[in-house]
């Protein structure tokens, strides 16, 4: 699924190609993703500009002077940016064709992502209660404690719950918690304030750098073969139990949380 350094990665991608562009028209070809398009979409985009391309979580928002389009990839969609007219293939659901000759198109095999109309995507009910962005000054130390006092869940699902931050995926929250040396499993009500600090910070740290990855190993958001290939990380434990750890040599263990896949070392983390 893309996780937030895709989303932001597939942001920076298309905006140079689509932020102060004419809206000429937009293509639905099926509009049965997670939740229907909406019939007037397409009206309401016709002769739109779209004046910035931004992220929050892991939706993307086309701005335009009467509302926002809020966009999810959902699990495995993308969008990439049409030069060269080629035709759509069969999971090209949508297309919005740009002033400049240039299309967005947006590709969903398993139509689990979405695309709908905001007048203001700040209150809408996908937007609105969402917590802090990991990278933002709001997000800390200090806010994980506070949030996580009396708290007996799993600090895994803690940090993956987006009430409390977003864009903590399954595979941050592993290589976030190992760096920070606490143990998934461990309860969210008993890590101190210290520990916060240096998890906060290796959250920061993890998702700083599969951004920058994810910007240097797309192949490319130009033409039809431009789907992003996403960010080849170098993963410290995900995708690595039953190898040695990267810092002790322990053999990593891997087990099932919420089921996901959730890797640790047994003497690093505790």
């Amino acid at each position: 699924m893309p996780e937030l350094p895709e989303v932001e990665t597939t942001r920076q991608g298309i905006a140079p190609h689509c932020e102060g562009q004419k809206i000429n028209g937009v293509v639905i070809r099926n509009a049965r993703l997670r939740w229907p398009i909406p019939e007037d979409l397409p009206e309401r985009l016709q002769g739109q500009v779209i004046r910035s391309v931004d992220r929050r979580a892991k939706y993307l928002f086309l701005h335009l002077d009467g509302g926002t389009v809020i966009v999810h990839l959902g699990m495995s969609g993308s969008l990439r940016v049409i030069t060269d007219g080629s035709p759509a293939a069969a999971h090209d659901h949508v297309d919005v064709c740009l002033a400049n000759g240039r299309t967005l198109r947006f590709n969903d095999p398993r139509r689990f992502g979405c695309w709908l109309w905001s007048d203001d995507c700040t209150l809408h009910p996908l937007i609105r209660d969402l917590g802090p962005e990991p990278l933002s000054p709001e997000f800390g130390g200090a806010w994980l404690f506070r949030l996580s006092r009396g708290k007996q869940s799993p600090i895994k699902s803690f940090i993956m719950d987006n009430h409390v931050v977003v864009g903590v995926g399954n595979i941050y929250a592993n290589e976030a918690l190992f760096k920070a040396g606490i143990h998934p499993k461990r309860k969210a009500g008993r890590i101190s304030l210290d520990r916060y600090h240096r998890l906060a910070e290796a959250i920061k740290e993890t998702l700083s750098a599969a951004i920058l990855m994810g910007g240097t190993t797309l192949r490319d958001f130009v033409n039809s073969d431009g789907k992003p290939g996403y960010f080849a990380q170098s993963l410290l434990v995900y995708g690595h139990g039953g190898t040695p750890c990267p810092e002790c040599a322990t053999v990593l263990k891997e087990i099932r949380m919420n089921n996901r896949s959730t890797v640790y070392c047994p003497r690093c983390q505790r």
